[in-house]
């Protein structure tokens, strides 16, 4: 009972229309939950009953926010080892083609409220040119529009940046399979990845782990860009010893690309950062994902942020800066903002993120 409830919340939660019963049979059907649309009447009366539903039944019901708050809360056995399972399946899902740079890729997204837009974007701006983030690239979507599959909320701005697990589906795609081991905070000095400071693994985890680090406060990704110390988030990852080769080209076309964040790949069987590695394997830390989104909290920018949330097509998305036009159209006044993002950085030396190009393919 409790994993049918589950389920149809979950097929709600990404719905901008209503769902009625024959639709929720059908959708249900496709994951091999075969339920007759009277059995599933009962469910969703029960679902109103609660007050996670509501509308009328013949023309269908819609998630309530008290719906949304227990399907993110609630139901804990049926969300053990969720994150893994999102991982796999969007990883699979996702056929960015490196070779084109074309396809879909995963996309983090986090909503802004509309009055502090100008301000996430100047912020996102610094993030997404440092090497703590995945790629500059994103896309910014209004309230009452879709961002991939998510309905953006009236009143707020939708924010899309690239998701680290879009190199696992590029691996994938290659003949790499990735082990996605660990979420976690990441310690840094002087510009240099030392060791991880707390991890959850994906494997046991109800929700996805950096969001968790991230909405603790566990992170100093400003402090980091400022100084070159602090900590970042970052993700364990284990490949097969003997594709590690093979990896580190694929790193290295995807960085022509733009996909500038810094990977540390290790010795095959040796340990990394502190996380042992399996046998017959070599270690991977992808430091970026959630980095711009943890640095808005930092600034204490309301957000409603979520790893993994959808997929996007890699053209649809553009540098911060192309973003300008359509903002102002909507009344938020970025142009001066992004003048200045634009503009010559006159105080930041010609070198100074040249140290990390040579941590892109570092072997510890």
């Amino acid at each position: 009972m409790q994993r049918i409830m589950f389920n149809i919340l979950k097929i709600l939660e990404n719905r901008e229309k209503s769902l009625t019963s024959a639709e929720a049979a059908r959708l249900l059907g496709a994951q091999g939950i075969e339920l007759s649309e009277r059995t599933i009447r009962h469910y969703l009366q029960l679902l109103e009953e609660k007050g996670y539903i509501e509308g009328k039944s013949k023309r269908g019901r819609r998630l309530t926010e008290k719906g949304r708050q227990e399907l993110n809360q609630g139901f804990v056995s049926e969300r053990i080892g969720l994150a893994i399972n999102r991982i796999n399946n969007l990883s699979f899902l996702s056929d960015f083609n490196i070779d084109t740079g074309k396809g879909k890729v995963i996309l983090n997204v986090s909503y802004v409220s509309e009055d502090k837009a100008p301000q996430a974007l100047s912020l996102l701006a610094k993030v997404l040119d440092s090497p703590y983030a995945m790629s500059k690239m994103m896309t910014v979507t209004k309230g009452g529009h879709l961002i991939g599959n998510l309905f953006v909320p009236s009143g707020t701005i939708g924010i899309g940046t690239i998701c680290s697990i879009t190199l696992n589906g590029v691996f994938l795609k290659a003949g790499i399979p990735v082990l996605s081991r660990f979420g976690g905070v990441v310690e840094v000095a002087n510009h240099e990845a030392i060791r991880f400071a707390s991890v959850i693994s994906y494997e046991s985890s109800s929700l996805a782990p950096l969001e968790i680090f991230m909405k603790s406060g566990m992170t100093d990704v400003l402090g980091t860009l400022d100084s070159g110390t602090g900590k970042i988030l970052g993700s364990f990852r284990e490949i097969p010893e003997a594709s590690l080769d093979d990896a580190r080209k694929l790193n290295e076309k995807m960085r022509k690309l733009g996909f500038t964040g810094i990977i540390v790949f290790g010795r095959p069987g040796e340990t990394l950062l502190g996380i042992p590695v399996s046998p017959d394997k070599a270690g991977m830390v992808v430091l970026g994902g959630l980095n711009p989104f943890a640095a808005l909290e930092e600034a204490k920018i309301p957000t409603e942020s979520r790893a993994m949330a959808t997929l996007a097509e890699y053209e649809q998305l553009k540098p911060v800066e192309a973003f300008q036009d359509t903002l102002s159209e909507g009344g938020f006044q970025v142009h001066r903002i992004m003048k200045h993002l634009n503009g010559k950085q006159e105080n930041k030396q010609s070198n100074y993120w040249s140290i990390f190009s040579e941590m892109q393919q570092r072997t510890l």
